[in-house]
Protein backbone atom coordinates (compact mmCIF):
# COMPACT_ATOMS: atom_id res chain seq x y z
CA UNK A 1 0.00 0.00 0.00
CA UNK A 2 1.25 3.07 -0.80
CA UNK A 3 -0.24 6.29 0.63
CA UNK A 4 -0.36 10.07 -0.66
CA UNK A 5 -1.83 13.33 0.55
CA UNK A 6 -3.42 16.27 -1.59
CA UNK A 7 -5.57 19.07 -1.95
CA UNK A 8 -9.25 18.24 -1.92
CA UNK A 9 -10.91 20.73 -3.65
CA UNK A 10 -14.19 18.14 -3.23
CA UNK A 11 -15.10 16.10 0.20
CA UNK A 12 -16.51 12.28 -0.47
CA UNK A 13 -15.14 8.40 -0.57
CA UNK A 14 -13.75 6.90 -3.76
CA UNK A 15 -13.53 2.98 -3.95
CA UNK A 16 -12.25 1.76 -7.26
CA UNK A 17 -9.80 0.42 -10.04
CA UNK A 18 -7.85 3.10 -11.45
CA UNK A 19 -7.71 4.51 -15.47
CA UNK A 20 -4.08 6.65 -15.66
CA UNK A 21 -4.48 9.41 -18.20
CA UNK A 22 -0.71 9.35 -20.25
CA UNK A 23 -0.25 12.39 -22.03
CA UNK A 24 0.53 11.51 -25.59
CA UNK A 25 3.17 14.34 -25.91
CA UNK A 26 5.89 12.34 -26.86
CA UNK A 27 9.11 14.01 -28.13
CA UNK A 28 8.08 15.13 -31.56
CA UNK A 29 10.86 13.69 -34.26
CA UNK A 30 12.45 16.93 -36.11
CA UNK A 31 12.41 16.33 -39.59
CA UNK A 32 14.74 18.44 -42.57
CA UNK A 33 11.98 19.22 -45.35
CA UNK A 34 12.37 21.09 -48.79
CA UNK A 35 9.13 22.21 -49.03
CA UNK A 36 8.09 25.01 -46.63
CA UNK A 37 5.11 25.81 -48.22
CA UNK A 38 3.77 22.61 -47.95
CA UNK A 39 4.26 22.09 -44.12
CA UNK A 40 2.41 25.62 -43.71
CA UNK A 41 -0.72 24.55 -45.36
CA UNK A 42 -0.46 21.64 -43.30
CA UNK A 43 -0.56 23.52 -40.39
CA UNK A 44 -3.61 25.86 -41.52
CA UNK A 45 -5.52 22.99 -42.26
CA UNK A 46 -4.48 21.18 -39.35
CA UNK A 47 -5.70 25.10 -37.47
CA UNK A 48 -9.17 24.54 -38.57
CA UNK A 49 -9.61 20.81 -37.97
CA UNK A 50 -8.90 22.03 -34.32
CA UNK A 51 -11.26 24.46 -34.03
CA UNK A 52 -14.08 22.50 -35.55
CA UNK A 53 -13.21 19.99 -33.07
CA UNK A 54 -13.09 22.93 -30.29
CA UNK A 55 -16.98 23.98 -31.32
CA UNK A 56 -18.00 20.42 -31.17
CA UNK A 57 -16.40 20.44 -27.65
CA UNK A 58 -17.57 23.89 -26.46
CA UNK A 59 -21.60 22.45 -27.70
CA UNK A 60 -21.06 19.19 -25.61
CA UNK A 61 -19.52 21.68 -22.59
CA UNK A 62 -22.56 23.85 -22.51
CA UNK A 63 -24.93 20.88 -22.65
CA UNK A 64 -22.71 19.23 -19.38
CA UNK A 65 -20.93 22.09 -17.33
CA UNK A 66 -22.57 25.17 -18.21
CA UNK A 67 -21.68 28.04 -20.16
CA UNK A 68 -18.78 29.65 -17.96
CA UNK A 69 -16.59 26.19 -18.36
CA UNK A 70 -17.62 26.18 -21.59
CA UNK A 71 -15.86 29.33 -22.48
CA UNK A 72 -12.65 27.65 -22.24
CA UNK A 73 -13.09 25.90 -25.88
CA UNK A 74 -13.71 29.45 -27.71
CA UNK A 75 -10.96 31.08 -25.73
CA UNK A 76 -8.79 27.83 -27.31
CA UNK A 77 -10.05 28.90 -30.81
CA UNK A 78 -8.72 32.71 -30.34
CA UNK A 79 -5.70 31.30 -29.46
CA UNK A 80 -5.20 29.50 -32.58
CA UNK A 81 -6.22 32.35 -34.94
CA UNK A 82 -3.43 34.36 -32.44
CA UNK A 83 -0.86 35.99 -35.26
CA UNK A 84 2.05 35.81 -32.68
CA UNK A 85 1.74 32.02 -32.17
CA UNK A 86 0.99 31.56 -35.80
CA UNK A 87 4.08 33.27 -37.15
CA UNK A 88 6.48 31.71 -35.00
CA UNK A 89 5.28 28.07 -36.34
CA UNK A 90 5.57 29.90 -39.84
CA UNK A 91 9.22 30.94 -38.89
CA UNK A 92 10.98 27.98 -37.84
CA UNK A 93 9.54 26.24 -41.04
CA UNK A 94 10.80 28.29 -43.09
CA UNK A 95 14.18 29.40 -41.03
CA UNK A 96 14.84 25.68 -40.17
CA UNK A 97 13.36 24.00 -42.90
CA UNK A 98 11.69 21.46 -40.48
CA UNK A 99 8.39 19.47 -40.86
CA UNK A 100 4.96 21.07 -39.13
CA UNK A 101 4.64 18.86 -35.99
CA UNK A 102 7.84 20.08 -34.75
CA UNK A 103 7.77 23.30 -35.49
CA UNK A 104 4.54 23.33 -33.61
CA UNK A 105 5.90 21.53 -30.65
CA UNK A 106 9.13 24.19 -30.59
CA UNK A 107 6.61 27.00 -30.59
CA UNK A 108 4.35 25.17 -27.99
CA UNK A 109 6.86 24.87 -25.67
CA UNK A 110 8.19 28.81 -26.42
CA UNK A 111 5.15 30.52 -25.51
CA UNK A 112 3.95 28.23 -22.66
CA UNK A 113 7.53 28.92 -20.41
CA UNK A 114 6.55 32.56 -21.51
CA UNK A 115 3.60 32.15 -19.81
CA UNK A 116 4.37 30.19 -16.83
CA UNK A 117 7.09 32.63 -15.88
CA UNK A 118 4.65 35.60 -15.83
CA UNK A 119 3.43 37.27 -12.21
CA UNK A 120 -0.33 37.70 -13.80
CA UNK A 121 -2.55 34.26 -11.92
CA UNK A 122 -4.93 34.72 -15.46
CA UNK A 123 -1.51 35.15 -17.32
CA UNK A 124 -0.04 31.82 -15.73
CA UNK A 125 -3.56 29.84 -16.70
CA UNK A 126 -3.19 30.40 -20.09
CA UNK A 127 0.67 28.43 -20.16
CA UNK A 128 -1.94 25.03 -19.74
CA UNK A 129 -4.05 26.37 -22.71
CA UNK A 130 -1.44 27.17 -25.42
CA UNK A 131 0.50 23.43 -24.33
CA UNK A 132 -3.15 22.24 -24.63
CA UNK A 133 -3.75 23.74 -28.26
CA UNK A 134 -0.14 22.78 -29.20
CA UNK A 135 -0.95 19.35 -28.42
CA UNK A 136 -3.81 18.98 -30.13
CA UNK A 137 -2.45 20.76 -33.57
CA UNK A 138 0.45 18.19 -33.38
CA UNK A 139 -2.27 14.90 -32.75
CA UNK A 140 -3.92 16.15 -35.78
CA UNK A 141 -0.80 16.83 -37.90
CA UNK A 142 0.04 13.16 -36.99
CA UNK A 143 -2.73 11.71 -37.70
CA UNK A 144 -3.87 11.08 -34.08
CA UNK A 145 -7.28 10.83 -31.98
CA UNK A 146 -8.05 12.27 -28.26
CA UNK A 147 -7.73 10.53 -25.82
CA UNK A 148 -11.01 8.34 -25.94
CA UNK A 149 -12.62 8.61 -22.27
CA UNK A 150 -15.75 8.02 -23.25
CA UNK A 151 -16.15 4.13 -23.21
CA UNK A 152 -13.81 3.57 -20.45
CA UNK A 153 -15.37 1.41 -16.97
CA UNK A 154 -16.15 3.27 -13.78
CA UNK A 155 -12.63 4.26 -12.36
CA UNK A 156 -10.52 6.45 -10.39
CA UNK A 157 -9.00 8.38 -13.12
CA UNK A 158 -5.56 9.82 -12.28
CA UNK A 159 -3.22 12.23 -14.25
CA UNK A 160 -0.58 14.74 -14.34
CA UNK A 161 -3.04 17.28 -14.99
CA UNK A 162 -6.76 17.42 -16.97
CA UNK A 163 -7.41 19.73 -19.53
CA UNK A 164 -10.87 21.20 -20.37
CA UNK A 165 -11.02 18.97 -23.23
CA UNK A 166 -10.64 15.73 -21.40
CA UNK A 167 -12.91 16.49 -19.22
CA UNK A 168 -15.82 17.20 -21.06
CA UNK A 169 -15.31 14.00 -22.94
CA UNK A 170 -15.99 12.15 -20.44
CA UNK A 171 -18.97 10.08 -19.26
CA UNK A 172 -19.16 11.90 -15.69
CA UNK A 173 -21.15 9.09 -14.66
CA UNK A 174 -17.68 6.79 -14.86
CA UNK A 175 -15.45 9.04 -12.76
CA UNK A 176 -15.49 7.71 -8.95
CA UNK A 177 -12.71 10.48 -8.57
CA UNK A 178 -9.92 13.00 -9.69
CA UNK A 179 -6.62 12.62 -8.18
CA UNK A 180 -4.16 14.96 -10.25
CA UNK A 181 -0.63 15.73 -9.54
CA UNK A 182 -1.14 19.76 -10.69
CA UNK A 183 -4.04 21.65 -10.88
CA UNK A 184 -5.46 24.49 -8.88
CA UNK A 185 -8.71 25.21 -6.62
CA UNK A 186 -10.24 26.92 -9.54
CA UNK A 187 -9.05 24.44 -12.55
CA UNK A 188 -12.39 23.10 -14.73
CA UNK A 189 -11.12 19.84 -12.84
CA UNK A 190 -12.17 21.15 -9.86
CA UNK A 191 -15.46 23.10 -10.74
CA UNK A 192 -16.40 19.89 -12.43
CA UNK A 193 -15.77 18.24 -9.38
CA UNK A 194 -17.44 20.45 -7.12
CA UNK A 195 -20.61 20.55 -9.98
CA UNK A 196 -21.27 16.65 -10.01
CA UNK A 197 -19.87 15.75 -6.73
CA UNK A 198 -17.00 13.73 -7.19
CA UNK A 199 -13.79 13.37 -4.72
CA UNK A 200 -11.17 15.08 -5.96
CA UNK A 201 -7.53 15.53 -4.92
CA UNK A 202 -5.46 17.77 -6.57
CA UNK A 203 -1.42 18.37 -6.01
CA UNK A 204 -0.95 14.65 -5.08
CA UNK A 205 3.13 14.09 -5.44
CA UNK A 206 2.76 10.73 -6.88
CA UNK A 207 4.91 9.62 -9.78
CA UNK A 208 2.25 8.15 -12.62
CA UNK A 209 4.98 5.89 -13.84
CA UNK A 210 5.18 3.62 -10.37
CA UNK A 211 0.91 3.56 -10.67
CA UNK A 212 -1.06 1.18 -13.48
CA UNK A 213 -3.97 0.90 -15.12
CA UNK A 214 -6.34 -1.47 -13.04
CA UNK A 215 -4.70 -1.25 -9.73
CA UNK A 216 -7.07 -0.73 -6.88
CA UNK A 217 -7.15 3.01 -4.81
CA UNK A 218 -8.92 4.57 -2.46
CA UNK A 219 -9.79 8.11 -2.17
CA UNK A 220 -10.65 10.07 0.78
CA UNK A 221 -11.74 13.88 0.10
CA UNK A 222 -12.35 14.70 4.01
CA UNK A 223 -8.70 13.36 4.79
CA UNK A 224 -6.87 14.59 1.45
CA UNK A 225 -5.39 11.28 0.87
CA UNK A 226 -5.58 8.69 -2.04
CA UNK A 227 -4.10 5.41 -1.44
CA UNK A 228 -2.88 2.72 -3.86
CA UNK A 229 -3.27 -1.14 -3.72
CA UNK A 230 -5.30 -1.29 -0.52
CA UNK A 231 -5.59 -4.63 1.33
CA UNK A 232 -8.66 -6.24 1.99
CA UNK A 233 -9.10 -4.59 5.17
CA UNK A 234 -8.87 -1.06 3.82
CA UNK A 235 -11.42 -1.74 0.94
CA UNK A 236 -13.56 -2.78 3.22
CA UNK A 237 -13.51 0.45 5.51
CA UNK A 238 -14.36 2.29 2.45
CA UNK A 239 -17.15 0.09 1.14
CA UNK A 240 -18.47 0.76 4.83
CA UNK A 241 -18.17 4.11 4.26
CA UNK A 242 -19.45 4.62 0.63
CA UNK A 243 -22.23 3.31 1.94
CA UNK A 244 -22.84 6.07 5.04
CA UNK A 245 -22.18 8.52 2.48
CA UNK A 246 -24.63 7.18 0.32
CA UNK A 247 -26.96 7.16 3.49
CA UNK A 248 -25.86 10.46 4.40
CA UNK A 249 -27.20 11.22 1.20
CA UNK A 250 -30.19 10.07 0.86
CA UNK A 251 -31.17 11.34 4.23
CA UNK A 252 -29.87 14.88 2.61
CA UNK A 253 -32.62 14.25 0.18
CA UNK A 254 -35.26 14.26 2.41
CA UNK A 255 -34.40 17.94 3.54
CA UNK A 256 -35.72 19.07 -0.36
CA UNK A 257 -38.84 21.42 0.73
CA UNK A 258 -38.43 21.97 4.12
CA UNK A 259 -37.46 24.82 5.53
CA UNK A 260 -33.89 26.36 6.75
CA UNK A 261 -34.48 26.61 10.98
CA UNK A 262 -32.72 25.60 13.99
CA UNK A 263 -34.50 23.75 16.61
CA UNK A 264 -35.65 26.60 18.43
CA UNK A 265 -37.52 28.26 15.70
CA UNK A 266 -34.78 30.93 13.98
CA UNK A 267 -35.23 30.69 10.24
CA UNK A 268 -32.15 31.27 7.90
CA UNK A 269 -31.92 32.24 4.00
CA UNK A 270 -30.05 29.58 2.48
CA UNK A 271 -29.06 30.97 -1.00
CA UNK A 272 -26.75 29.31 -3.77
CA UNK A 273 -23.82 31.08 -5.58
CA UNK A 274 -23.50 30.30 -9.33
CA UNK A 275 -21.04 31.59 -12.52
CA UNK A 276 -23.89 31.36 -15.34
CA UNK A 277 -27.51 30.53 -15.94
CA UNK A 278 -26.73 27.29 -16.67
CA UNK A 279 -25.77 26.31 -13.58
CA UNK A 280 -29.47 27.07 -12.35
CA UNK A 281 -30.44 23.67 -12.90
CA UNK A 282 -28.04 22.88 -10.16
CA UNK A 283 -29.26 25.42 -8.00
CA UNK A 284 -33.08 23.97 -7.90
CA UNK A 285 -31.95 20.46 -7.69
CA UNK A 286 -30.41 21.21 -4.54
CA UNK A 287 -33.48 22.79 -3.48
CA UNK A 288 -31.17 26.15 -2.74
CA UNK A 289 -33.90 29.15 -1.76
CA UNK A 290 -32.60 31.62 -3.95
CA UNK A 291 -29.49 32.59 -5.68
CA UNK A 292 -26.96 34.57 -3.64
CA UNK A 293 -24.55 35.68 -5.96
CA UNK A 294 -24.68 35.47 -9.90
CA UNK A 295 -21.14 36.31 -10.94
CA UNK A 296 -22.32 38.59 -13.61
CA UNK A 297 -19.01 38.80 -14.82
CA UNK A 298 -18.13 35.71 -16.46
CA UNK A 299 -20.99 36.92 -19.49
CA UNK A 300 -17.76 38.76 -20.30
CA UNK A 301 -14.81 36.49 -20.50
CA UNK A 302 -14.51 34.17 -23.04
CA UNK A 303 -14.89 36.27 -26.26
CA UNK A 304 -13.95 39.31 -28.21
CA UNK A 305 -15.83 42.16 -27.28
CA UNK A 306 -18.44 43.23 -24.42
CA UNK A 307 -21.76 41.67 -24.40
CA UNK A 308 -24.76 43.95 -25.65
CA UNK A 309 -27.32 45.26 -22.72
CA UNK A 310 -30.13 42.57 -25.05
CA UNK A 311 -27.90 39.85 -24.33
CA UNK A 312 -27.28 40.84 -20.54
CA UNK A 313 -31.36 41.59 -20.07
CA UNK A 314 -31.99 37.67 -21.65
CA UNK A 315 -29.55 36.17 -19.59
CA UNK A 316 -30.55 37.84 -16.24
CA UNK A 317 -34.53 37.58 -16.95
CA UNK A 318 -33.82 33.81 -17.40
CA UNK A 319 -32.34 33.83 -14.22
CA UNK A 320 -34.96 35.69 -12.89
CA UNK A 321 -37.79 33.11 -14.71
CA UNK A 322 -36.75 30.02 -13.32
CA UNK A 323 -36.21 30.91 -10.21
CA UNK A 324 -40.27 31.29 -10.40
CA UNK A 325 -40.11 34.03 -7.75
CA UNK A 326 -37.02 33.27 -5.65
CA UNK A 327 -34.58 35.60 -4.73
CA UNK A 328 -31.62 36.27 -7.68
CA UNK A 329 -28.87 38.64 -6.35
CA UNK A 330 -26.60 39.85 -9.45
CA UNK A 331 -23.16 40.99 -8.54
CA UNK A 332 -22.27 43.71 -11.01
CA UNK A 333 -19.10 43.06 -12.89
CA UNK A 334 -16.26 42.22 -11.15
CA UNK A 335 -13.69 41.92 -14.06
CA UNK A 336 -10.02 42.61 -13.42
CA UNK A 337 -7.77 40.89 -10.85
CA UNK A 338 -7.63 36.96 -11.74
CA UNK A 339 -10.42 37.63 -14.02
CA UNK A 340 -9.17 39.14 -17.23
CA UNK A 341 -10.93 40.42 -20.75
CA UNK A 342 -8.35 41.88 -23.17
CA UNK A 343 -10.82 44.41 -24.95
CA UNK A 344 -11.52 45.85 -21.53
CA UNK A 345 -7.40 47.53 -22.19
CA UNK A 346 -6.89 47.66 -18.41
CA UNK A 347 -3.45 47.34 -19.19
CA UNK A 348 -0.49 45.86 -16.93
CA UNK A 349 -0.45 46.21 -13.44
CA UNK A 350 2.17 45.11 -10.47
CA UNK A 351 -0.49 44.02 -7.93
CA UNK A 352 -3.94 43.37 -9.83
CA UNK A 353 -6.06 42.05 -6.51
CA UNK A 354 -5.30 45.75 -5.79
CA UNK A 355 -5.40 47.28 -8.24
CA UNK A 356 -8.29 48.32 -11.48
CA UNK A 357 -11.17 45.96 -10.84
CA UNK A 358 -14.67 45.57 -9.50
CA UNK A 359 -16.94 48.88 -9.02
CA UNK A 360 -13.24 51.30 -9.77
CA UNK A 361 -14.14 49.79 -13.50
CA UNK A 362 -17.76 50.48 -13.32
CA UNK A 363 -17.55 54.37 -11.60
CA UNK A 364 -14.72 55.00 -14.63
CA UNK A 365 -16.41 53.38 -17.33
CA UNK A 366 -19.74 54.27 -16.57
CA UNK A 367 -21.12 53.38 -20.16
CA UNK A 368 -20.16 49.63 -19.39
CA UNK A 369 -21.88 50.16 -16.01
CA UNK A 370 -25.02 51.93 -17.25
CA UNK A 371 -25.42 49.32 -19.89
CA UNK A 372 -25.40 46.50 -17.19
CA UNK A 373 -27.63 48.52 -14.76
CA UNK A 374 -30.36 49.27 -17.76
CA UNK A 375 -30.21 45.06 -18.67
CA UNK A 376 -30.89 44.12 -15.19
CA UNK A 377 -33.10 46.60 -14.29
CA UNK A 378 -35.25 45.46 -17.37
CA UNK A 379 -34.66 41.83 -15.91
CA UNK A 380 -36.56 42.86 -12.54
CA UNK A 381 -39.66 43.65 -14.08
CA UNK A 382 -39.76 38.85 -14.78
CA UNK A 383 -39.01 38.29 -10.99
CA UNK A 384 -36.95 38.82 -7.74
CA UNK A 385 -33.89 40.56 -8.42
CA UNK A 386 -31.44 42.18 -6.02
CA UNK A 387 -28.18 43.90 -7.18
CA UNK A 388 -24.77 44.53 -5.27
CA UNK A 389 -21.77 46.19 -6.08
CA UNK A 390 -18.16 44.23 -5.75
CA UNK A 391 -14.97 45.92 -3.87
CA UNK A 392 -16.75 48.93 -1.73
CA UNK A 393 -14.36 50.66 0.54
CA UNK A 394 -16.02 54.01 0.81
CA UNK A 395 -19.22 56.24 1.33
CA UNK A 396 -18.34 58.44 -1.62
CA UNK A 397 -18.30 55.15 -4.21
CA UNK A 398 -21.74 54.54 -3.28
CA UNK A 399 -22.90 58.09 -2.84
CA UNK A 400 -21.58 58.07 -6.84
CA UNK A 401 -23.14 54.42 -7.64
CA UNK A 402 -26.61 55.97 -7.12
CA UNK A 403 -25.86 58.77 -9.19
CA UNK A 404 -24.77 56.84 -12.08
CA UNK A 405 -28.23 54.65 -10.85
CA UNK A 406 -30.25 57.94 -11.00
CA UNK A 407 -29.37 58.61 -14.65
CA UNK A 408 -30.33 55.24 -15.55
CA UNK A 409 -33.90 55.25 -14.47
CA UNK A 410 -33.93 58.71 -16.15
CA UNK A 411 -33.07 57.01 -19.43
CA UNK A 412 -34.96 54.34 -18.97
CA UNK A 413 -38.08 56.37 -17.84
CA UNK A 414 -37.36 58.86 -21.02
CA UNK A 415 -37.43 55.84 -23.45
CA UNK A 416 -40.61 54.68 -21.81
CA UNK A 417 -38.93 50.93 -20.88
CA UNK A 418 -40.79 48.93 -18.30
CA UNK A 419 -38.46 48.22 -15.59
CA UNK A 420 -38.24 47.68 -11.94
CA UNK A 421 -36.21 49.22 -9.14
CA UNK A 422 -34.05 46.63 -7.26
CA UNK A 423 -33.28 46.07 -4.01
CA UNK A 424 -29.96 48.09 -3.77
CA UNK A 425 -26.67 46.07 -1.78
CA UNK A 426 -23.21 46.16 -1.49
CA UNK A 427 -20.37 43.74 -0.88
CA UNK A 428 -18.27 43.48 2.33
CA UNK A 429 -15.37 42.51 1.00
CA UNK A 430 -12.16 45.05 1.97
CA UNK A 431 -11.09 45.98 5.82
CA UNK A 432 -12.32 49.96 4.59
CA UNK A 433 -15.80 48.28 4.40
CA UNK A 434 -16.34 46.51 7.32
CA UNK A 435 -14.31 49.73 9.48
CA UNK A 436 -17.27 51.76 8.07
CA UNK A 437 -20.18 49.28 7.58
CA UNK A 438 -22.23 51.22 10.35
CA UNK A 439 -22.16 54.52 8.00
CA UNK A 440 -22.67 52.20 4.87
CA UNK A 441 -25.64 50.52 6.63
CA UNK A 442 -27.94 53.65 6.30
CA UNK A 443 -26.71 54.04 2.34
CA UNK A 444 -28.13 50.33 1.18
CA UNK A 445 -30.30 47.52 1.92
CA UNK A 446 -28.67 45.13 2.90
CA UNK A 447 -24.62 44.10 3.05
CA UNK A 448 -23.26 40.44 1.78
CA UNK A 449 -19.77 39.37 3.08
CA UNK A 450 -17.66 38.34 0.67
CA UNK A 451 -14.95 36.62 2.76
CA UNK A 452 -12.84 35.12 0.57
CA UNK A 453 -11.67 38.85 -0.70
CA UNK A 454 -11.86 39.89 2.61
CA UNK A 455 -9.87 36.87 3.94
CA UNK A 456 -6.95 37.67 1.11
CA UNK A 457 -6.96 41.55 2.02
CA UNK A 458 -7.16 41.59 6.00
CA UNK A 459 -3.53 38.51 5.97
CA UNK A 460 -2.33 40.16 2.99
CA UNK A 461 -2.04 36.18 1.59
CA UNK A 462 -2.56 35.50 -2.06
CA UNK A 463 -5.14 32.40 -1.27
CA UNK A 464 -4.11 30.83 -5.00
CA UNK A 465 -0.20 31.00 -3.98
CA UNK A 466 0.70 27.10 -2.82
CA UNK A 467 3.69 28.61 -0.78
CA UNK A 468 1.14 30.54 1.27
CA UNK A 469 -0.88 27.49 2.22
CA UNK A 470 0.58 27.06 6.01
CA UNK A 471 -0.10 30.71 6.42
CA UNK A 472 -3.61 31.15 5.03
CA UNK A 473 -6.11 30.85 8.14
CA UNK A 474 -9.44 31.30 6.87
CA UNK A 475 -10.81 30.57 10.44
CA UNK A 476 -8.19 33.95 11.90
CA UNK A 477 -9.75 35.77 14.63
CA UNK A 478 -9.75 38.86 12.83
CA UNK A 479 -11.60 37.47 10.15
CA UNK A 480 -14.52 36.46 12.82
CA UNK A 481 -14.79 39.30 14.23
CA UNK A 482 -15.11 41.48 10.89
CA UNK A 483 -17.76 39.54 10.07
CA UNK A 484 -19.45 39.85 13.74
CA UNK A 485 -19.11 43.86 13.62
CA UNK A 486 -20.49 43.70 9.63
CA UNK A 487 -23.44 41.91 11.21
CA UNK A 488 -23.92 43.72 13.95
CA UNK A 489 -23.75 47.36 12.40
CA UNK A 490 -25.98 46.20 9.64
CA UNK A 491 -29.00 45.09 12.34
CA UNK A 492 -28.18 48.52 14.32
CA UNK A 493 -29.96 49.98 10.78
CA UNK A 494 -32.49 47.42 9.98
CA UNK A 495 -30.66 45.93 7.30
CA UNK A 496 -29.97 42.15 6.65
CA UNK A 497 -26.61 40.82 6.21
CA UNK A 498 -25.41 37.73 4.39
CA UNK A 499 -22.29 35.58 3.70
CA UNK A 500 -21.43 34.43 -0.24
CA UNK A 501 -17.35 33.24 0.47
CA UNK A 502 -16.12 30.00 1.05
CA UNK A 503 -16.88 30.24 4.70
CA UNK A 504 -20.59 29.84 4.00
CA UNK A 505 -19.85 26.29 3.21
CA UNK A 506 -17.78 25.72 6.05
CA UNK A 507 -19.42 24.02 8.16
CA UNK A 508 -17.11 23.93 11.30
CA UNK A 509 -18.39 27.92 11.53
CA UNK A 510 -22.15 27.56 10.44
CA UNK A 511 -23.41 27.27 14.17
CA UNK A 512 -21.05 30.37 14.86
CA UNK A 513 -22.44 32.20 11.86
CA UNK A 514 -25.72 31.10 13.12
CA UNK A 515 -25.08 32.36 16.66
CA UNK A 516 -23.39 35.89 15.35
CA UNK A 517 -26.87 36.74 13.96
CA UNK A 518 -26.49 36.11 10.20
CA UNK A 519 -29.35 36.34 8.23
CA UNK A 520 -28.38 33.95 4.65
CA UNK A 521 -25.21 31.50 4.03
CA UNK A 522 -25.13 31.57 -0.21
CA UNK A 523 -23.04 28.90 -0.77
CA UNK A 524 -21.95 26.17 -3.95
CA UNK A 525 -25.53 24.19 -5.03
CA UNK A 526 -23.75 20.77 -3.50
CA UNK A 527 -23.42 22.28 0.12
CA UNK A 528 -27.15 23.72 0.57
CA UNK A 529 -28.47 20.36 2.03
CA UNK A 530 -25.28 20.27 4.16
CA UNK A 531 -25.52 23.13 5.65
CA UNK A 532 -29.29 23.24 6.02
CA UNK A 533 -28.99 19.84 7.90
CA UNK A 534 -26.09 21.28 10.13
CA UNK A 535 -28.84 24.45 10.87
CA UNK A 536 -31.64 22.33 11.46
CA UNK A 537 -29.90 20.21 14.06
CA UNK A 538 -28.94 23.54 16.41
CA UNK A 539 -30.24 25.32 18.53
CA UNK A 540 -29.30 29.48 17.54
CA UNK A 541 -28.45 31.22 20.51
CA UNK A 542 -28.61 33.86 18.72
CA UNK A 543 -27.08 37.01 19.91
CA UNK A 544 -28.68 39.57 17.76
Amino acid sequence: MTQFSGKSVYKGIALGKVRVLRKQDEAVRRRKTEDAKSEILRVAEAGERAKEQLRNLYDKALGQVGEVSAAIFEVHQMMLEDEDYLESIRNIIRTESVNAEYAVAVTGDNFFKMFAAMEDDYMKARASDVKDISNRLIRILEGREDNDLTSMAPSILVADDLTPSETVQMDKEKILAFVTVHGSSNSHTAILARLRNIPALIGVPMDLGEIQDGMWAVVDGFAGTVLFNPDEGERARARKRIEEERENFRLLEELKGKETVTIDGRKLKLYANIGSVSDIGYVLENDAEGIGLFRSEFLYLGREDFPTEEEQFLAYRQAAQTMGGKKVIIRTLDIGADKQADYFNLGEEENPAMGYRGIRICLKQQDIFKTQLRAIFRAAVFGNISIMYPMITSVEEVQEIFRVVKEVQGELDGAKTPYKYPEQGIMIETPAAVMISDELAGLVDFFSIGTNDLTQYTLAIDRQNEKLDDFYNPHHKAILRMIRMVTENAHKHGKWVGLCGELGADLGLTEEFVRMGLDELSVSPSMVLKVRKKIREMESGAEN
